[in-house]
C-alpha cells in the first residue's frame, strides 16, 4: 500500500474494501488509481488533492477564494486553458502558476515552459472550480469561438446546417452548433428564464434573466465575427427563415439537456445593427402546485374555494413576467380529473397539460383569442383558461360564457386587483355583468427568495431581518428562486355596489382597504417577517 493510500485509509476518507474496489477498476480500465479515485468518485476529489497536495509539495487553493491576475489569463489563449482543463493564476517575469485538476498530467506544464519559455508552477483544484473559472475569465464557450475562427468557413457552414437538436450529443464538436449549445446549457446550469443576444456596433451582448433579473453573461469579445452564424444556427433550430433579417419571427424548439427536455420560444427582431435575439426557457414538463407558489393558507382557501366553483370567472392581475400564467396552470392542474373538461386558449401554449385541450391562437389566419372561445363552447367544457383578455370581444365571451354554467380563468393586464374592474368597464362591459360573473380580481407578483446557503440576520430597531451575504451557489447577488405575494379583490356587496356605480380604480381600493382585504406590500412585508425576502426586495416589486 502506497502512502498516499494509506493516508487516505488512514484519515477515513475511503474504506480498506472500497480502496479494493478502486485498485480493481483502475486495473481493469488500465488507468492510474489516482485518476480513477476521484473520477470514479471513490473519494470526494477536493479531500483527495488536499491529501495528494500534501503529500507532493503541491498547494491546494479553492479558486472561488483565490484571486486570478488579469495579466494571468492573458498570457494563454482560451483554446489552450480549455484543452488542457488549466486556469493560469499569477505570473511573474520567470513564471506562472497554474490549477490543475489532475496532478498526473504534464503535458500543459511542459507545453507552456516549451512555448511561452516561463517556468510553470502548479497548484491543485477541483475540476469544478477549473470549469467556473474559465467561463468566468475566458468567457462561455470562448475556447469553442477560438476554435471555429482558426477553421475554413465551408466546414463551419455545413456544421451550422446540422439538424440534430440533443445538446450531450454534440458536445465534442468545435462548431457554432456547440457554441451555441455551450450557452443554451450554461443558461440553464444557472436556473436562467431566457436569454438575450444583442448586437451593438460595439460588438456582442448577451444576458441572461435569472429570478426575474437580467445579468450579463462573459462571452468572449470575438463573438461578434461569429453573431450572423449564431443567427443562423438559432433560426434553424425554431423552423425560422434563414434568410430572412428584415422582418420579425417566431418560432420554437426542443434541446435535451443531461436527459431532460426544454422547450424553447425563439423571437427575432430586426435591430440597428443585426438582428437580436430572445430564447424563451421552459421545461418541457412540470409539475404545477399551488401548495408550492408561495400563497398563505387563508389565500390558499380563497383559491380553491373560487376554483371549486361550477361557474364564474377568476381574474389574475399583473404585469408580464409576474407569475399569472403559472398560477392559472397550478389551478388547472388542480381542476384536471377525468370528469372535467379543460380547455384553454393561449397565445402562445407554454407548458403542455396531459388531459386538457390546449389551443394556441393565429392571428395571421383570423384564429383571435374571441374567435377561439366562441368555438370551443361548441365542445361542452367544465374550465376554460382564456390566456389573455386584450377586447371587449373577448372579455364578453368570457362573462357570457360564465354566466351559462362554466368556470373561467384568465388574465389582465393591471397593476392591482382594483384596477381589473376598472378596466374591463373602460372596455365596454356593463358594470351588471361583471358583478354577476367575475368571482374575484387576483393581483400577484413575484419576489426573490433569500438564498438558503448564504443567508444572514440583523436587527433595525429591535426587529430580526434576513438577508443574503451573496456566496457560490446563488452567484453572489444573495437570491435563489421565487416566491408570489398577492392581494385578492372579492366582490362582495360592498365592492359590487362601488363597481355598479362605475367607481374609479382609487375608490375601489380605499374601499378594500377599510374591509381589510390587503394589498400586495402587506403579503409581502408578511414574507420579510418570516425571513422569505428582504425588505428591499418588496420596496423594488412593488415601487412603494
Amino acid at each position: 500500500m502506497s502512502t498516499l493510500t494509506e493516508t487516505l485509509v488512514s484519515e477515513g476518507l475511503i474504506t480498506p474494501e472500497r480502496l479494493i474496489e478502486a485498485e480493481a477498476a483502475a486495473s481493469a480500465a488500465y488507468s492510474p488509481l489516482a485518476s480513477v479515485l476521484v473520477q470514479q468518485r471513490f473519494v470526494d476529489e477536493g479531500a483527495f488533492l488536499e491529501v495528494y497536495g500534501r503529500l507532493h509539495g503541491l498547494e491546494f487553493v479553492s479558486l472561488r477564494e483565490t484571486p486570478i491576475e488579469a495579466s494571468a489569463a492573458r498570457s494563454i489563449s482560451a483554446k489552450l486553458a480549455a484543452h488542457y482543463h488549466i486556469v493560469p493564476i499569477r505570473l511573474s517575469s520567470r513564471s506562472l502558476t497554474i490549477a490543475v485538476s489532475d496532478p498526473l498530467d504534464l503535458r500543459a506544464a511542459e507545453d507552456i515552459e516549451t512555448n511561452l519559455s516561463l517556468r510553470v508552477e502548479r497548484v491543485l483544484a477541483c475540476r469544478s472550480d477549473i470549469e467556473d473559472a474559465l467561463q468566468r475569465h475566458y468567457g462561455v464557450g470562448a475556447d469553442t469561438v477560438e476554435r471555429i475562427l482558426a477553421r475554413s468557413p465551408e466546414r463551419e457552414a455545413e456544421e451550422i446546417a446540422s439538424d440534430s437538436l440533443d445538446i450531450e450529443q454534440q458536445a465534442s464538436d468545435a462548431s457554432v452548433v456547440k457554441l451555441v449549445n455551450q450557452l443554451l446549457k450554461d443558461a440553464i446550469k444557472d436556473r436562467a428564464t431566457d436569454i438575450h443576444f444583442e448586437v451593438h456596433r460595439s460588438g456582442v451582448v448577451v444576458r441572461r434573466r435569472i429570478d426575474g433579473v437580467l445579468y450579463d453573461t462573459n462571452v468572449s469579445d470575438r463573438m461578434s465575427s461569429l453573431y450572423p452564424s449564431i443567427v443562423s444556427r438559432i433560426k434553424l433550430m425554431a423552423g425560422l427563415n434563414i434568410v430572412e433579417r428584415r422582418l420579425p419571427q417566431d418560432g420554437r424548439a426542443r434541446v435535451s439537456i443531461e436527459s431532460r427536455n426544454f422547450d424553447l420560444r425563439v423571437s427575432i427582431v430586426p435591430a440597428m445593427h443585426g438582428e437580436d435575439i430572445v430564447i424563451r426557457i421552459l421545461p418541457s414538463s412540470m409539475i404545477f402546485d399551488l401548495g408550492e407558489l408561495g400563497f398563505n393558507k387563508e389565500q390558499l382557501g380563497m383559491l380553491n374555494g373560487m376554483i371549486s366553483s361550477p361557474h364564474g370567472i377568476l381574474f389574475v392581475t399583473g404585469p408580464t413576467g409576474s407569475g399569472k400564467s403559472t398560477t392559472l396552470y397550478a389551478c388547472m392542474s388542480r381542476l384536471n380529473t377525468r370528469e372535467r373538461k379543460i380547455i384553454t386558449i393561449e397565445d402562445p401554449v407554454e407548458y403542455e397539460l396531459r388531459g386538457i385541450t390546449q389551443t394556441q391562437i393565429n392571428t395571421k389566419i383570423g384564429l383571435t383569442f374571441s374567435h377561439a372561445l366562441r368555438s370551443m363552447l361548441r365542445h361542452d367544457p367544465d374550465v376554460m383558461m382564456v390566456g389573455e383578455v386584450r377586447d371587449r370581444e373577448t372579455a364578453e365571451i368570457a362573462v357570457q360564457t360564465a354566466m351559462t354554467g362554466h368556470l373561467v380563468l384568465s388574465t389582465l393586464h393591471t397593476n392591482d386587483a382594483a384596477g381589473g374592474a376598472a378596466r374591463l368597464i373602460d372596455m365596454g362591459i356593463d358594470p351588471y355583468l361583471i358583478t354577476s360573473t367575475v368571482q374575484a380580481f387576483m393581483a400577484q407578483r413575484l419576489v426573490r427568495t433569500i438564498c438558503p446557503s448564504c443567508r444572514e440576520s440583523y436587527h433595525v430597531d429591535e426587529r430580526t431581518l434576513y438577508r443574503g451575504k451573496g456566496c457560490d451557489r446563488c452567484n453572489k447577488c444573495g437570491f435563489w428562486g421565487r416566491v408570489a405575494i398577492c392581494e385578492f379583490l372579492t366582490l362582495n356587496d360592498e365592492i359590487s355596489e362601488l363597481i355598479l356605480s362605475k367607481a374609479s380604480a382609487h375608490q375601489i381600493r380605499e374601499r378594500a382597504d377599510e374591509l381589510d382585504m390587503g394589498r400586495l406590500i402587506d403579503d409581502g412585508w408578511a414574507k420579510v417577517e418570516q425571513g422569505l425576502t428582504t425588505v428591499e426586495e418588496i420596496m423594488r416589486v412593488t415601487a412603494v
